[in-house]
C-alpha cells in the first residue's frame, strides 16, 4: 500500500503528462479525422453540414464577398507559405537543426498527407451556391485548414519554451478559426472538411513533435585534449 501511494504522489503526475500530449494530441484527433473520412468513404452525409453552411451564407454581402477571397488566401500562398519559408530561414541561421527538421517534416508531410486523402476520398466540393472563389479539385479534408493549423500547431511547440507561448498560441488559434471560416463563407468546403483538416493536423504534427522534440538541445561532446 505505501509504494501504491508513493506511485500515485511522485510518479503517476508525470507519467500522466508524457502520456497526455500522445492522448489529447495524436490519439483523440485521430479518431475524429477516421471517423470523419469513414463516413466521407462510405458517401454518408453530415447532419450539420448543409445547415452550418446556409446559416453563414445568410450573413453574405457583396463586399464582404471581396474582402473573404483575399482573406482566404492568407491560409496558404499569401501567408502560410511565405510565412514558413521565413520559418525555415531563421531556424537555419540561427542552426536550429532539430526545430528545422521538426519544422520541415510537419510541412511537407502535411502537403502529402492533404493531397493523398483528397485523392482517395474524392468528395465533392459543396454546389449550394455560386461561390466567389470556387476551386475545381476535392474537398476532404480542407488544405487551408491543414496548412493553417500545421503551421500554427509547429509554431506553438518550436515557441512552447519562451515567453513567446501565450501570444503565439492565443493569436495563431484566431487566424485558424478565421481561415476556417473564410472556407465556409465562401462555400468551398463542408464544415466537415474543415474539421477533418484539422484534425489530422494537429494529430501530425504533435506526433512528429513527440518524435523528434524539436526542443530538445544536442549537447556537444566535451572537447578531448589528450
Amino acid at each position: 500500500m505505501h509504494s501504491l501511494l508513493f506511485w500515485l504522489k511522485h510518479q503517476f503526475p508525470a507519467r500522466l503528462r508524457a502520456v497526455l500530449p500522445l492522448l489529447l494530441g495524436v490519439i483523440i484527433p485521430l479518431l475524429v479525422f477516421g471517423d470523419l473520412a469513414e463516413d466521407v468513404w462510405e458517401k454518408d452525409g453530415f447532419f450539420f453540414d448543409v445547415p452550418i453552411l446556409l446559416a453563414i451564407h445568410s450573413t453574405a454581402q457583396p463586399q464582404l464577398d471581396v474582402f473573404v477571397s483575399y482573406l482566404t488566401k492568407l491560409g496558404v500562398f499569401w501567408g502560410v507559405f511565405p510565412a514558413a519559408i521565413l520559418t525555415t530561414l531563421f531556424l537555419l541561421v540561427r542552426r536550429q537543426w532539430r526545430a528545422l527538421e521538426f519544422f520541415l517534416v510537419t510541412s511537407t508531410g502535411s502537403v502529402i498527407i492533404n493531397r493523398t486523402v483528397k485523392l482517395l476520398l474524392h468528395r465533392a466540393r459543396p454546389h449550394l451556391w455560386t461561390s466567389p472563389a470556387p476551386e475545381f479539385d476535392y474537398g476532404f479534408p480542407s488544405g487551408h485548414a491543414m496548412a493553417s493549423m500545421t503551421f500554427v500547431t509547429a509554431l506553438v511547440i518550436l515557441s512552447w519554451n519562451s515567453p513567446w507561448r501565450w501570444f503565439v498560441l492565443i493569436a495563431g488559434s484566431l487566424f485558424v478559426l478565421i481561415i476556417g471560416w473564410t472556407r465556409l463563407y465562401l462555400g468551398a468546403h463542408y464544415p466537415s472538411d474543415v474539421l477533418a483538416g484539422w484534425s489530422v493536423s494537429l494529430a501530425w504534427t504533435i506526433g512528429v513533435s513527440l518524435l523528434i522534440n524539436p526542443n530538445q538541445v544536442i549537447r556537444k561532446p566535451p572537447r578531448s585534449y589528450v
